[in-house]
């Protein structure tokens, strides 16, 4: 098993996002020991925003294709997104601009798009500070987790696992209910795939 962990959150040591990714990789290797993991920390490595570059050999550019291999060539993708002003944090984004490319991870034909990068597990280590889930009533500012399911179902994943810690900046004693309850999860969801 190929495995792409991807940490975007800026807050280091502190971030609930990272952590929750840190599990979620550790409960991977547990149950499949021989798996490889390639580690990206856009935060402590930005990638520029895309633009267009006519010459290959332009870092951006040799950046960008390495990650969109990697991507490919990966079984599981672990990727912390913590909500940053109800949205992902903008070196996510860039990240995720590497990596929906026309004729590589989707193209379009007669029908419409068609996702070409399919065959693969998402996990999001998804991390908020406040509630923004169906029954919260602030659902409608949640432009986070709908992008990242929109974003991964336009290039074909179908297999798309999102473990929440919501609410993590109320106070101590419901972030900690949080990660208890992702951590929960990230057993869960690890054991009912293997």
């Amino acid at each position: 098993m190929k495995i792409v962990h991807i940490d975007s959150s800026a807050l280091g040591s502190y971030s609930v996002s990272r952590q929750l990714t840190a599990d979620i990789v550790a409960e991977l290797k547990h149950g499949t020991p021989d798996a490889t993991v390639n580690y990206r920390d856009l935060a402590a490595q930005p990638l520029t925003h895309w633009s267009p570059v006519a010459d290959a050999n332009d870092p951006a550019a040799v950046a960008g294709n390495a990650m969109l291999e990697e991507f490919l060539a990966a079984d599981v993708v672990v990727i912390g997104a913590p909500m940053y002003n109800f949205g992902i944090p903008s070196q996510l984004k860039a990240w995720l601009d590497r990596v929906l490319v026309a004729g590589k991870t989707f193209r379009y034909g007669a029908n419409g798009p068609e996702g070409l990068a399919g065959g693969k597990r998402v996990i999001v280590a998804s991390s908020r500070g406040g509630f923004y889930g169906q029954e919260s009533g602030r659902a409608a500012v949640d432009f986070q987790e709908p992008y990242l399911r929109a974003v991964f179902a336009f290039i074909g994943v179908s297999d798309i696992e999102i473990v929440r810690a919501e609410g993590v900046a109320v106070g101590d004693e419901q972030k900690s209910a949080a990660l208890k309850s992702a951590q929960d999860a990230i057993h869960t969801l690890v054991a009912e795939a293997a």
